[in-house]
């Protein structure tokens, strides 16, 4: 696409509304045309005061939106309906880092996919992506070892485990021909006994400013394997859902990934 990739961002005033905004600025490959905040929120109607999108404004709806290429997405599961409504109502492609949603919205997001282009992940990150890789190989290579997953995340996140952990919880089952369904054990409180063998046990921690921390441990007799991934800047997630974004304006309908942007040509 030799003209910039036409962008809306939904939760745009969130945590990562505001990195991805600072990160478009001065990033030709986008023109960003519509900012979503939800109802009620203090910015909407307001100037999206970063440098570079001049004369944009907050939106709570997608009744003006003009024209566009692709959305990204981190709002929440109340938001993310009207959203894809209208994705599905004009083409648009979909970058969605939204977890927490419910077995409705997953099933309607899954049908979407034969209409329009989506790429969902609960991480955006580029190395979150090389430390899955990693698990599924080690958790197949390493069927009998038991495998403990430990995130910690600052003390604002809602939801427990986050999606990340549990999307490593799924690679390393699938990798065991299983389910995460068939294996999680999420709290061992008022669970007396031995570990079940082939369970994938999760650990969360809240506190502080924790940008996301996820940790898989693989023991053994005698030895443990430790793959993990620490972010310190959110920016990163940012960068990888831009990435995304920009791979994934023009694409054919369907369920995309992360792997498949990885394992594009650069």
């Amino acid at each position: 696409m030799t003209r910039p990739v036409r962008l809306a961002l939904n939760g745009a005033s969130g945590r990562m509304g505001n990195a991805l905004l600072a990160l478009l600025d001065g990033d030709t490959r986008f023109a960003l045309a519509h900012a979503v905040v939800a109802k009620g929120s203090p910015c909407d109607g307001q100037p999206v005061a970063s440098v570079g999108h001049g004369g944009l404004r907050y939106a709570h709806d997608w009744t003006n939106a003009p024209p566009l290429d692709v959305v990204i997405d981190f709002s929440g599961p109340a938001a993310l309906p009207a959203m894809l409504d209208h994705c599905l109502a004009h083409g648009t492609a979909l970058v969605s880092g939204t977890t927490g949603m419910n077995d409705a919205l997953e099933a309607r997001l899954a049908h979407a996919a034969a209409r329009i282009a989506i790429l969902r992940a609960a991480n955006f990150s580029l190395g979150v992506v090389v430390l899955t890789r990693l698990l599924r190989e080690a958790a197949a290579a390493l069927p009998g070892w038991d495998l403990e997953i430990v995130e910690a995340h600052h003390g604002r996140k809602q939801d427990a485990p986050s999606g990340t952990a549990l999307a490593l919880g799924r690679a390393a089952a699938a990798a065991r021909e299983t389910t995460l369904e068939a294996t999680a054990v999420h709290s061992r409180e008022s669970r007396p006994g031995v570990r079940v063998p082939g369970s994938i046990g999760f650990a969360v921690v809240r506190g502080g400013d924790i940008v996301g921390e996820h940790t898989a441990m693989l023991i053994g007799e005698g030895e443990r394997l430790e793959l993990g991934h620490r972010a310190t800047d959110r920016a990163i997630f940012a960068r990888g859902a831009l990435h995304a974004a920009h791979w994934l304006s023009g694409r054919a309908p369907g369920q995309w990934t992360l792997d498949d942007v990885l394992a594009a040509p650069r």
